[in-house]
């Protein structure tokens, strides 16, 4: 899924790019909309979204002056605007993108499509790379894990984690000490990374370190009961490959 946001002055722009996008282009998440580059910053910060919608002229700023807050932008963009110009073809150049006003689907939809196939292979380089890292790490830091927050990395051992819990695009780490470190990655991203021997998404929202269960509770799904006595709901469809890790 690709998380997005749609900036622009003219709020039924957006309301119009809302409902196409979510007729017409199924894997496009809509995380949120603002009419002012004050709003859109905010909104960028708080939703992390993978993608945004960018009308470039606005009252009194552009797009520009939004992108400059930014730096550096970790989010795809494609532009959108009333005014056509041979300048704009230079965006493509720059793995940017752009559609016209009035919105074309086809466009629309197309522009969706190129994002979403930079993201899977943003996504397959960072699984390498955080492979790779991993097997070149000595032993003695082989187990320890870097979580980027605002204003800094905090290095933390695998083995203190008791579970993590998704919030937004951020995911909440809960360590066995009961201190608690927000990470700016989202919790798809440590699914790929926490080893998989002792660590499983029970849930969207939830990973769990298997070795800190104390209870497991029958039902759809079931719930599950950690270490210092919070509860946990698994998700109905990841049942069976749970209870297969104690051989049920």
């Amino acid at each position: 899924m690709i998380n997005y946001v749609l900036i622009d002055d003219e709020a039924a722009n957006t309301r119009t790019m809302k409902k196409m996008l979510d007729a017409f282009c199924p894997d496009a998440c809509f995380s949120g909309m603002a009419t002012s580059v004050d709003e859109g910053e905010k909104l960028i910060r708080k939703a992390q979204p993978d993608l945004v919608f960018l009308d470039i002229q606005m009252s009194h700023e552009n797009a520009f002056d939004l992108l400059d807050r930014m730096v550096p932008v970790n989010f795809e963009v494609v532009f959108v605007t009333a005014f056509e110009d041979y300048s704009l073809k230079a965006f493509r150049y720059c793995a940017l993108d752009y559609i016209l006003k009035p919105v074309d689907i086809n466009e629309l939809n197309a522009a969706v499509r190129r994002v979403a196939e930079r993201h899977r292979l943003k996504e397959l380089n960072g699984q390498l790379h955080h492979l790779l890292a991993n097997l070149r790490q000595p032993e003695t830091t082989a187990h320890k894990l870097a979580l980027p927050n605002v204003d800094n990395l905090v290095f933390i051992s695998v083995d203190d984690i008791l579970r993590c819990e998704a919030r937004g695009g951020y995911t909440l780490f809960f360590l066995k000490n009961k201190e608690e470190i927000l990470s700016t990655k989202a919790i798809g991203e440590y699914e790929q990374i926490l080893p998989s021997t002792f660590f499983f998404r029970v849930h969207h929202s939830h990973i769990v370190n298997l070795r800190c269960i104390r209870k497991y509770h029958k039902g759809r799904g079931g719930l599950i009961e950690m270490e210092g006595g919070t509860k946990i709901e698994v998700s109905a469809r990841r049942k069976t490959q749970f209870l297969s890790r104690f051989g049920f």
